[in-house]
């Protein structure tokens, strides 16, 4: 039966909404890319030294507004550029309008000024100014900081991932841009600080208005302005720039020897709301054969012996050990709870390998300097765990982000593992800024390990969507299947981009040395098979024949189906030119070497491949298969085509491919 074709941006991304780049605007040495109303990739002789500089408006929960722009004028002139608009931010009863100028000048010289005017009372988190600094070239690096009091304090930017604030009543920052280049980014309007957005995989450091330290969502008055303005200047003598008729390189890809590291397990999230639908789809996951299911207990929500019976005939019928997660609510009597919690495991035939415990109080963000919510002893609550659980490995932390993670560290010499989840769409939700959140990974990590004593860490599950908000009441609503911050549904879930970005997620925690990795969930937002929501619209998969629909997947079951046969397997040494557009992860099976590649940007990207001149098949998961893969879980691991000799490959937007050399 033929079914129909969907449009490029279904299979792309889910959905069809446009991710628009912005406008490059130029001044001098200067480039910048103006994206709805705000800069992004402010570059220096083509060397980013900024990564955004931004007016927000963001609304009690955390949620970023989308501002409707008016009366745009960009001008660009031979050596200086000037925009302005005006826009609104409006939801429900609420209305703030606000006006921007920004300049760019040919000696380096910025200015971005923003003045905001409530139309009513609106209620906000934060409304101003935000600087962005990328981590490349910036991390552990000198940095200047120049005080509201008129003070000066030569520091660096933090190495480790920083859980507080690192600077507060900021008034300047200036670090080293190029080699003797200072950039220094003044901020007027009120006193800011800086905060170290690794915490949530965003790849800067973030230095924002309005001290955290103030109540918050707090209200703007109507009719009372809000003037703030960003200066950018530079001193030292800018260095000729490169040549720019030289031909941009393509990423080279090699194979190098067996290492000495394995493939740790990939498992998947197993939402307790999920359950009854993943038993309805066995079958599909047993193709999909998740090494283990993170199985999520909360008393709250009244889970009880039902659901733990549903986790064990899952973990029965897919030969899936289990993680359970247990959220304990009691306060004294924590391990009379966790009993009830074994004796309930027991009962149903539920043995899991692992159990993470969180209490209640630590389910929520608390602000640097903040008091959490009553919670038991840590130690005392781990070995009652460890009592009730005898035969389990035991872990802690956190079920939300690295964020609460870091500034709740667990008595780690209590634990077998620690434990975070993490969410690329916390404070931006466009496509590059969901890819760029891979740059962070590394360094919580790293951070981690130093504060755990090497402990093993077990991460997710995590998916493009959020599985919780700490910082907030509930999710962001998402009707329109938009590109939507801290949103429980994102469309790039069903789309080609949610297998490519798996994959760097994956490949990354991997080199960083993560003893466990969860991913996504079978069924729902998170997950990685199709099944109708009455609630949520889901483009081209709700046309589809009730037959094809019953199994229908993802694009990403196809990313985690390939990852599990590598578990466990030596991996390859992989030699990657340009690991922010290609991701990589190769390992050594008995029958040959495989290499999984993933395309991260939306542009066509040709690969020069070295170490296949014999040949290798290659399977494609691309906008070509996205019918047949989507409608045939075994698509990808069964089509292939052999190619030889293979020197390259062209892979198109958010394209994965399987490269398989046969040999032992």
């Amino acid at each position: 039966m033929s079914l129909p074709e969907p449009s490029p941006l279904i299979k792309a991304t889910g959905t069809q909404e446009l991710d628009v780049k912005g406008q490059i605007l130029t001044a001098g040495p200067m480039s910048v890319e103006l994206d709805n109303g705000n800069l992004r990739y402010i570059r220096l002789n083509g060397v980013e030294v900024l990564r955004v500089v931004a007016f927000l408006v963001r609304d009690e929960n955390w949620g970023t507004y989308a501002p409707v722009l008016r009366d745009l004028s960009v001008q660009q002139h031979a050596d200086r550029f000037v925009v302005s608009y005006k826009a609104t931010c409006q939801r429900g009863a609420q209305t703030l309008d606000y006006e921007a100028r920004i300049e760019g000048h040919a000696d380096g010289s910025l200015n971005f000024r923003g003045v905001a005017t409530p139309k009513t009372d609106f209620l906000t988190a934060r409304t101003g100014f935000v600087v962005l600094h990328p981590l490349e070239g910036v991390v552990d690096k000198p940095l200047k900081v120049e005080h509201v009091d008129g003070t000066v304090t030569d520091s660096r930017f933090p190495a480790h991932v920083n859980p507080d604030c690192p600077f507060r009543n900021v008034r300047a920052l200036s670090h080293e841009a190029l080699p003797g280049v200072w950039l220094r980014c003044e901020m007027l309007g009120d006193a800011f600080e800086m905060e170290d957005h690794r915490n949530w995989t965003d790849a800067s450091f973030k230095t924002y208005v309005r001290p955290l330290s103030r109540p918050w969502p707090y209200t703007l008055p109507a009719g009372e302005a809000v003037e703030q303005s960003i200066r950018l200047s530079l001193t030292g003598t800018l260095p000729k720039p490169a040549s720019t008729g030289a031909k941009p390189t393509s990423p080279r890809v090699s194979l190098g020897a067996v290492t000495s590291q394995r493939m740790p397990p990939v498992g998947l999230g197993m939402p307790a709301e999920e359950a009854p639908h993943a038993l309805a789809k066995a079958t599909l996951l047993k193709g999909l054969a998740p090494r283990f299911l993170v199985c999520h207990f909360d008393p709250r929500q009244h889970h009880g012996q039902a659901l733990l019976k549903q986790y064990a005939q899952l973990s029965a019928q897919l030969h899936a050990p289990v993680t359970l997660e247990v959220v304990v609510q009691s306060l004294e009597g924590f391990a009379q709870e966790l009993m009830k919690v074994a004796s309930d495991c027991k009962a149903v035939g539920l043995a899991p390998d692992h159990v993470s415990v969180c209490p209640v109080g630590h389910l929520k963000s608390v602000l640097p300097g903040g008091t959490y919510p009553p919670a038991p002893d840590l130690e005392a609550l781990y070995a009652a765990a460890r009592k009730a659980f005898p035969a389990a490995a035991l872990g802690g932390g956190m079920f939300s982000f690295f964020t609460e993670l870091n500034r709740k560290r667990p008595p780690a010499q209590a634990l077998d593992f620690i434990t975070n989840t993490t969410c690329p769409i916390v404070h931006a939700a466009d496509d590059r800024s969901v890819m760029e959140t891979l740059e962070a990974l590394p360094w919580q990590i790293q951070t981690a390990k130093h504060f755990s004593g090497g402990k093993p860490h077990h991460v997710g599950p995590s998916g493009i969507g959020a599985r919780d908000n700490p910082h907030g009441a509930t999710f962001a609503d998402n009707p329109h299947n938009g590109r939507v911050c801290l949103a429980k549904m994102d469309p790039r879930q069903r789309g080609l981009f949610s297998a490519a970005w798996t994959l760097g997620y994956v490949a990354t925690l991997v080199a960083a040395g993560v003893a466990h990795i969860s991913m996504a969930a079978p069924t729902g937002p998170l997950g990685v098979m199709y099944r109708r929501d009455e609630h949520q619209a889901q483009p081209w998969f709700d046309d589809l024949p009730a037959g094809a629909a019953a199994h229908t997947v993802y694009p990403v079951y196809h990313t985690l189906a390939s990852l599990n046969c590598a578990s466990g397997h030596p991996l390859l040494a992989v030699t990657n030119s340009h690991p922010q557009h290609i991701s990589t992860l190769a390992w050594k099976a008995p029958d040959g070497h495989r290499l999984l590649m993933a395309n991260l940007t939306s542009e066509t990207c040709h690969i020069d491949l070295q170490g296949f001149h014999q040949g290798a098949t290659v399977g494609r998961l691309n906008a070509h298969s996205f019918v047949q893969a989507t409608t045939n879980p075994q698509h990808f691991r069964q089509v292939s085509e052999w190619l030889s000799p293979l020197n390259s490959l062209e892979l198109s937007a958010y394209e994965v491919v399987c490269v398989f050399q046969p040999g032992g």
